[in-house]
């Protein structure tokens, strides 16, 4: 008996079928603020890993097309700021391209080291950059937790199957 085996595209599998498995999967929401000299910048992210405790090590991805990403790339450090149930906005306001994120109605401020951080978060972590790997159209970003501060137990938001929960 002979078994054919539909072929893949040789990057592997298609990748609308590689979204449709993610959309199934639910994640946090965070917006990561950076500040590398040429003003603030931010985007809404659902890709943040706790990668190790000790030390202290978290991960996220961007995209190299990512209007932020040069900020990124130019900044040793950013902060992480982890978004309530009611800041679906603030979500919306740093996922869109072309406009000033951090215009009003955006509250914010500089933590002692320069970078930017959202007013109104549940927590938020300020991490210094210890490696930038490439991985395909992204970079992952690795970050030592410097200092954390967290509003204590709030619900959070929430990103699956192309909109923004709560629990």
């Amino acid at each position: 008996m002979t078994i054919t085996v539909p072929s893949l595209p040789a990057s592997g599998i298609d990748p609308e079928r590689f979204k449709q498995i993610f959309r199934n999967h639910p994640a946090g929401v965070v917006v990561v603020t950076v500040d590398a000299g040429r003003g603030p910048a931010g985007f809404t992210a659902t890709s943040l890993t706790s990668l190790s405790l000790h030390p202290p090590l978290v991960s996220f991805g961007i995209g190299v097309t990512a209007s932020s990403w040069p900020h990124v790339e130019q900044a040793g450090s950013a902060v992480v700021n982890f978004l309530g149930a009611d800041q679906e906005h603030v979500a919306r306001t740093f996922a869109t391209s072309g406009i000033d994120r951090f215009a009003a109605p955006t509250a914010w401020r500089r933590l002692p080291q320069g970078e930017p951080v959202l007013d109104g978060v549940s927590s938020w972590l300020r991490i210094e950059f210890e490696h930038i790997v490439p991985a395909g159209d992204h970079r992952v970003v690795i970050g030592r937790v410097q200092e954390a501060w967290t509003g204590g137990t709030r619900s959070p938001l929430l990103f699956h199957d192309g909109r923004y929960h709560t629990l």
